[in-house]
């Protein structure tokens, strides 16, 4: 197994792409924490990865609050004893048209995308550091790409990628390696998305080469269990484009 007792936290964990990811990495022996805010999806997922991987378990916590997220890192590594994976996914934004974003649409995104991710980040390289860990984070073809009604997620997004950038340059002599997944996922979020605005998922979906979304698990995760292993240890700072083809980087 590629990630044999590895601990991995994984925020947003328990629905999703973080639940895809959550499900292939325990599939290869990781132990799962999976960080969500919703405890009745938390639970159901927490059940789910103990039929793989025994040891895994459900953290509650707001990641809004951000005095307490060194909290959730250090529990973490407490009850384990190491941390080998930090994976930072939960992302909440409002989607509206550039004139009329708000500060507080600007506020959702930063508050629960950029700002965990940062301070997550500054909680778990010490203890990376330990493990010559790995830090995955998440784009978007939103900011990549600049889409309409998107601002407020996309300077989110566009804010991890530099900051990943720097960890990777500050930390890659610790053998720490910080890459990105940029993702299209048939999440729940997505579901949800096509019922509501039918036209705009259509024309996303026609722009994917491939001509379907990914899956949770089989696509994300893959890419998280590799970038999480020892077959990735010479990559770091990159953007893994996991769209079937829908953004092509050069």
């Amino acid at each position: 197994m590629k990630l044999q007792n590895k601990v991995v936290i994984i925020t947003g964990g328990a629905g999703g792409i973080g639940a895809g990811m959550g499900r292939a990495m325990a599939k290869e022996g990781a132990i799962i924490v999976a960080v969500d805010v919703n405890p009745e999806t938390g639970a159901k997922i927490a059940g789910e990865l103990q039929q793989i991987s025994p040891k895994s378990m459900f953290v509650q916590a707001d990641l809004t609050d951000h005095a307490n997220l060194k909290n959730i890192v250090e529990d973490v590594v407490t009850k384990y004893g190491h941390l080998d994976v930090l994976v930072n996914n939960a992302h909440a934004s409002k989607q509206v048209p550039f004139f009329v974003t708000t500060p507080e649409n600007l506020a959702l995104s930063m508050d629960t995308g950029f700002y965990p991710t940062w301070y997550l980040m500054q909680a778990a390289i010490p203890h990376l550091k330990e493990t010559k860990g790995n830090i995955i984070n998440f784009a978007s073809g939103a900011g990549i790409k600049g889409h309409k009604t998107q601002a407020a997620y996309a300077a989110a997004k566009e804010a991890i990628r530099g900051i990943t950038r720097v960890v990777a340059n500050e930390f890659g002599a610790d053998g720490i390696t910080a890459n990105l997944i940029s993702p299209i996922a048939n999440s729940e979020g997505v579901q949800a998305w096509a019922k509501a605005q039918p036209e705009y998922y259509n024309n996303v979906l026609a722009g994917i080469p491939m001509g379907k979304f990914g899956d949770p698990e089989e696509d994300i995760g893959r890419v998280a269990v590799f970038l999480a292993s020892e077959d990735s240890k010479y990559i770091t700072g990159q953007t893994f484009m996991v769209d079937g083809g829908s953004i092509m980087l050069h």
